[in-house]
């Protein structure tokens, strides 16, 4: 059952990396642009609920709610104060400003919430549930993880897809140009996505210190690099392959520690990531887009 527990765990891991893969690639493919600083609105989300739970004694629904609101408009926020006067900057200049708003968060973070680990307080008070006569044991946590992963990837591409504003989205992806000459108004569509990004990054974060309950400034430093590799290997700005990058990065993380060691298996995922890009760059699902220059 060792096989099937190491699955089961891949599953979960991806799960959160492929929600974090998806708030990368909605902006990437909309802004086209990096945010770098999208792992410490992950830790803002965490922290959020915890202290809505641990100092305020609210309902872990309630927690989680409150961590989606606040990352949504540290998202909105954030964007316009950082990233909306870089518009038509160089690619350099956004990716700067990208990690300074990091570490502005993270030394945030320090300063609300000091150095010392917190315990997460467990959100999802259901049994785990056992087969194979107790030879597989899944927590709650575990199942929670991967159905939100689901019914998050199949509603971001429904709402792309079929509503107005998905619709918009696309457009500006293609062409903002244009699409400012058909009446779409490019910096609410822009806002939009940041918005979506970060609220997923709250959920993200929620979820990943649930499985893995001690939350510092840091916590989502790791996290969101590793999802950034996963997006860039699901083909960064498709939905359904940030999806199964997120999956495919946690089986193969989860493997690297069970079969190679647990020391070497940061170095596993960026390896593939290495792979990947001399191999096809464009990533599983991702197309090849030729500019000319």
């Amino acid at each position: 059952m060792g096989l099937l527990t190491n699955i089961v765990n891949g599953l979960s891991l991806g799960s959160v990396y492929a929600i974090i893969a998806l708030g990368y690639t909605m902006v990437y493919g909309i802004a086209k642009m990096l945010n770098f600083a999208h792992g410490d609105v992950i830790m803002v989300g965490a922290y959020v609920c915890f202290c809505a739970m641990s100092y305020l004694g609210l309902p872990p629904l309630v927690g989680v709610l409150l961590a989606i609101v606040a990352c949504t408009v540290l998202g909105i926020v954030v964007e316009k104060l950082a990233y909306k006067p870089l518009r038509n900057a160089p690619s350099l200049d956004v990716l700067i400003t990208a990690i300074g708003v990091s570490y502005f968060l993270e030394n945030a973070a320090l300063l609300i919430w000091k150095s010392d680990p917190k315990t997460f307080p467990n959100i999802v008070d259901l049994p785990s549930v056992v087969l194979f006569d107790g030879q597989l044991t899944i927590s709650a946590v575990t199942i929670v993880t991967i159905l939100c992963c689901v019914a998050i990837a199949v509603g971001l591409t429904t709402f792309v897809n079929k509503t107005r504003m998905g619709k918009a989205m696309r457009a500006c992806s293609e062409d903002r140009g244009a699409a400012t000459l058909m009446g779409i108004n490019v910096n609410s569509t822009i806002s939009l996505t940041f918005a979506i990004g970060s609220g997923l990054a709250a959920i993200a974060g929620v979820l990943m210190c649930s499985a893995y309950p001690t939350l510092v400034p840091t916590t989502g430093l790791m996290p969101g690099l590793k999802a950034f590799v996963a997006a860039v290997v699901g083909g960064i700005g498709s939905i359904p392959g940030a999806f199964i990058g997120g999956i495919v990065l946690g089986i193969i993380e989860i493997f690297a520690k069970a079969y190679i060691g647990t020391q070497l298996a940061d170095a596993v995922v960026f390896a593939v990531l290495i792979v990947v890009l001399l191999i096809k760059p464009s990533g599983i699902l991702g197309k090849t887009i030729r500019e000319k220059v």
